[in-house]
């Protein structure tokens, strides 16, 4: 048996091809990816990735909510270390986002297997459902079913933006899985991520231990007013949905402005109808993002948003209707997983930075069952859910090898 731990590192050529072979899945002509959940080419990218399981001869499981597990052979149910991400895009997304960490946890399986390193736990990686939320709300969906957070039940009625439902396209597809949800709980779940922020890039450094998630809050508003002649109608009788609209637009950015720190707003979604250029907008349907790494004050900007939504909806004289899509409290890491990235990080010859996560991300839904960490590397300019999304080979290569042999530290651990 050889174990040189120390020395131990992936093969980066080998996950480079993967990386480029899961990025031709779902393919722009702009070098980005689409591979909204639960689509024909997320489930060519699911079918790609489970045969690269399968041949490493990991056992594979899929769950009811389509989350894809797989685990090395172990003789008892001994809880494995595990590590992972999703592999769904955005519409026009890049090819790191979430592919980055599946395809190296797959790469650090593959390594510890290959030069026979015996460990106290088992490891494996997972592919989590419909992270993004483009398609299907709320956005963690999979692992958010997974750690218990939402009934499967409900989640499979979820009907996306096209009117598709959950359970129907996962049985589409084929990944409408046998095991129950939740799932069983880790010893310890890892994730490895792009920091899809310009934090790292900016300060020079490499490795980002991540301490923890902002918490999200996503409101969809419907406006309504009274669609009329854009030529005849007295701007002083007019009950614009759309001017209202583009007041909330603004009134989100100012609250951010307000609040400061890290507080940020953005609305990223408007639907006009009748959507005619000469008529007033009878309906607007429009979506509100809220982040903050503190509960407190993303509360207090989920208040100043509905009240002053409220007067700008009376002055107009237009109805206003809120839907919550998603809502998640921030999420701090466990203090031993952060301090054990960092101490590696440091050790294999790379700056190291705390630093906390403005995305949503698996790992914090995993968080509810069990110690948990994430590794960042740097976003080149910070540019993310964009074809343009890159990150340095060299960057690539490094949290790969951090993640390694973080998750080797945390499967030799017996208690």
């Amino acid at each position: 048996m050889v174990d040189s731990r120390v020395e131990m590192q992936i093969d980066f050529a080998r996950l480079r091809e993967r990386l480029d072979a899961l990025g031709a899945v779902g393919g722009r002509p702009d070098g980005g990816n689409s591979r909204l959940a639960l689509s024909d080419a997320d489930r060519e990218g699911r079918d790609l990735v489970v045969l690269w399981m399968r041949d490493l001869g990991l056992e594979v499981g899929v769950d009811r909510i389509g989350n894809i597990v797989a685990r090395q052979p172990w003789s008892d149910d001994t809880a494995p270390v595990m590590t992972g991400s999703h592999v769904d895009t955005v519409r026009a997304g890049g090819r790191y986002d979430g592919n980055y960490g599946v395809l190296a946890g797959l790469e650090v399986l593959t390594t510890v297997i290959e030069r026979g390193v015996e460990l106290a736990r088992p490891l494996a990686v997972g592919v989590f459902t419909n992270e993004e939320g483009a398609r299907f709300p709320p956005d963690m969906m999979g692992s958010l079913v997974y750690a218990g957070g939402l009934p499967v039940e409900e989640a499979l009625a979820t009907l996306g933006v096209d009117g598709a439902a959950v359970g129907d396209e996962l049985e589409r597809i084929g990944y409408a899985g046998p095991l129950p949800c939740p799932g069983p709980p880790p010893h310890a779940f890892v994730e490895l991520h792009i920091e899809q922020g310009p934090v790292l890039e900016h300060h020079g450094v490499t490795i980002g231990a991540v301490e923890g998630v902002q918490g999200i809050s996503w409101q969809e508003l419907v406006l309504t007013g009274e669609p009329n002649h854009a030529g005849t109608t007295p701007m002083s009788l007019r009950h614009d949905a759309g001017y209202l609209a583009a007041a909330v637009a603004v009134t989100a950015r100012e609250i951010a402005a307000e609040m400061g720190g890290d507080q940020v707003a953005t609305v990223g979604s408007m639907r006009f109808d009748p959507d005619i250029i000469n008529v007033i907008a009878g309906e607007v349907h429009l979506t509100v993002d809220l982040r903050n790494t503190d509960e407190e004050r993303l509360r207090q900007a989920e208040s100043r948003l509905v009240a002053r939504v409220a007067d700008l909806a009376a002055e107009e004289g237009c109805g206003v209707g809120w839907r919550r899509l998603a809502r998640f409290e921030p999420v701090a890491f466990d203090s031993e997983v952060v301090g054990l990235v960092e101490r590696t990080g440091t050790r294999l010859g790379h700056p190291v930075r705390r630093l906390s996560s403005g995305a949503g991300h698996d790992a914090q839904m995993m968080a509810r069952l069990c110690k948990t960490g994430m590794i960042f590397v740097p976003s080149h300019r910070g540019i993310s859910h964009n074809p343009a999304e890159h990150t340095e080979d060299a960057d690539l290569a490094a949290g790969a090898d951090v993640l390694l042999h973080t998750v080797v530290a945390l499967a030799d651990e017996r208690a």
